[in-house]
């Protein structure tokens, strides 16, 4: 072997174990946050999370990245949802929501893609059916996902992205199938506010919530039924 070969053959080894390394802390980070949040999941309340935030001149960026980070943790959803409902109301609620929960599934599905490269090809033979049948589906197979209620957020993105979806078609997914869940919780939380506060108008957007809420119970027992 020659000595350009000796060296491109070392500098591959080099960006390999560089590569295993970043991939090792990542889930190492990943692990120790979601451990961290469980531990501490009492302190993990809708108020109290809205008050930290409202305390910043950018609370929308502010709520933006927590909703990342909580993505990434395990954090439930829904209770982001109606942190947005306590602070921008029903409209932008919705709209930070929508946005805060299509930022943190991308960030799931783009750090399941890089750290678990190759892993499903190995795992292929397997789970092939299911996977190819998410693949086939695209973006109407991920929307289909986020209607399940009992399907975490955060398993959900992180599974997905082993897969060989199009990112274009798992964020499009995303946002449509956790609309209502969103409109649900986000709408619920305002109301909730309102009525914590002794003001009027918080009748509204719960009957709004609670009916978005019975709808996205519905969806998946009727596309069920009609499967059978």
């Amino acid at each position: 072997m020659s000595a350009k070969s000796k060296q491109a053959a070392a500098l591959d080894f080099s960006v390999l174990g560089f590569r295993k390394a970043t991939r090792l802390l990542a889930l190492a980070l990943l692990a120790t946050g979601a451990v961290a949040a469980w531990r501490w999941r009492a302190v993990l309340d809708p108020l109290a999370i809205g008050v930290a935030i409202d305390r910043y001149p950018a609370a929308p960026l502010g709520f933006l990245a927590v909703h990342i980070a909580a993505s990434l943790l395990f954090v439930p959803r829904t209770l982001l949802a109606i942190v947005a409902g306590l602070l921008f109301g029903a409209g932008w609620g919705i709209f930070w929501a929508e946005i805060g929960g299509v930022a943190g599934a991308a960030a799931g599905f783009l750090v399941a893609r890089y750290v678990g490269a190759g892993l499903i090809d190995h795992e292929r033979a397997r789970v092939g059916p299911i996977i190819e049948r998410v693949e086939h589906g695209g973006w109407r197979a991920v929307a289909v996902l986020r209607l399940i209620p009992v399907m975490p957020h955060s398993l959900a993105n992180y599974g997905l992205g082993l897969t060989r979806l199009p990112l274009g078609a798992y964020l499009f997914g995303s946002l449509v199938g956790q609309l209502p869940m969103t409109i649900a919780y986000v709408d619920l939380g305002a109301g909730g506010g309102r009525l914590m506060l002794g003001s009027a108008g918080w009748l509204e957007p719960t009957l709004i919530g609670l009916a978005a809420l019975s709808l996205s119970l519905l969806i998946p027992a009727y596309s069920r039924w009609r499967a059978r």
